[in-house]
């Protein structure tokens, strides 16, 4: 196992630069994963670490060496794509088999290893099939022990999941990370998919245009968004973000439509222009106060656990989450009362957070 190491690497496509000056330390062991919207540069990063793609600039380093100019096959990983990438003509057995039948592996040792691997992943039976005879998860495990018989030190993912349907996801979402906890292999996972980079990840790169936006865990992306972007593409349903303005006394938020919040001093001048962060559960039906947003009801979503409604308010389009059913019907007018110690705020000029004083 190795460290991968990613300081000040650039990409540009002619005069195009897609990656602008990147640094991520993924730590030995872990499963870090990369995440943001299509286009954002994740993909072309990840082949750069494979070396499928050349950098134009900076370094990557797995564990100790530096790779810039080392080509792919040695550089001791192991990748997994979105198509699984199988060959068809071969049974299971001889698809996992063959990278090491090219490295001349001893014929004892090959069987070993794709017998271990089949094992981890269920595919024992299934030695004997063609990939046309298996189902798509299926496929995509056989795809996964290909990466696993070579003991690599660094797994690459490259949205692996995007060709499964939505309850294959799911399962194959636990699948990979109870493999990854058993092999502790270090792992780096591309999607576009903040549900799955939430439910999978120890670390998250939120990229966007190129530039990382933030790294943490994913609880401390959640809870703690250093800017806007990275306040509304982390969490399902997405963070609402209302317009208002700091007080002037500077202690609370006045939200557009004359709701104040209360949310302490923040490093910020009065009446300069902010964005409040309110997650949907962080919203409670009725109350009275300065505090209560006035609503009209637009859409009502039943999920069954929860409804979500979305409400159109002076502030902004708002969603909310209600674990108790409510007879709500488009037209309505309802109030709802944040919970001000979980709200988020960013200037509005520049999306940045708002530290609170």
């Amino acid at each position: 196992m190795a460290s991968v190491t990613v300081e000040n690497v650039q990409k540009n496509f002619g005069a195009t630069k897609v990656i602008h000056g990147v640094d991520i330390a993924v730590r030995d062991g872990e499963f870090c994963v990369l995440v943001g919207p299509s286009g954002c540069g994740k993909s072309t990063l990840l082949r750069m670490i494979a070396g499928l793609e050349k950098i134009s600039g900076g370094t990557i380093r797995i564990g100790d060496r530096v790779v810039n100019d080392v080509q792919p096959k040695e550089r001791d990983i192991a990748m997994v794509f979105q198509n699984y990438a199988l060959y068809p003509h071969m049974k299971v057995r001889d698809n996992m088999a063959f990278s090491l039948m090219l490295a001349k592996t001893p014929i004892d040792e090959i069987e070993r290893r794709v017998g271990d691997a089949a094992a981890i992943l269920g595919l024992t039976q299934l030695l004997e099939r063609y990939p046309r005879q298996l189902s798509g998860g299926q496929r995509q495990r056989v795809a996964m022990g290909r990466a696993i018989v070579r003991k690599p030190q660094v797994f690459l993912f490259d949205e692996p999941l995007s060709n499964l349907d939505a309850k294959l996801r799911v399962s194959m979402r636990t699948e990979i990370k109870e493999l990854h906890q058993r092999l502790k292999t270090t792992s780096v996972y591309v999607t576009h998919d903040q549900i799955e980079a939430m439910t999978m990840a120890d670390r998250i790169v939120v990229m966007h245009d190129g530039i990382v936006e933030q790294i943490g865990s994913p609880l401390e992306l959640y809870d703690r968004p250093s800017n806007s972007f990275v306040a509304t593409f982390i969490g399902s349903p997405a963070m609402n973000m209302l317009n208002g303005r700091i007080g002037d006394g500077g202690r609370d938020v006045e939200l557009e439509g004359g709701a104040r919040l209360g949310i302490g001093p923040l490093a910020g001048r009065p009446g300069q222009g902010v964005i409040v962060g309110l997650r949907p559960e962080h919203l409670t039906l009725g109350g009275s106060g300065e505090s209560g947003i006035n609503c009209e009801v637009a859409v009502i979503e039943p999920t069954g656990a929860d409804t979500l409604v979305a409400l159109h308010s002076a502030a902004g389009e708002i969603t909310a989450v209600f674990r108790e059913r409510h007879s709500f019907k488009p037209g309505d007018r309802i109030t709802l009362t944040p919970h001000v110690m979980a709200a988020h705020v960013f200037d509005a000029a520049n999306g940045q957070r708002l530290a609170v004083a």
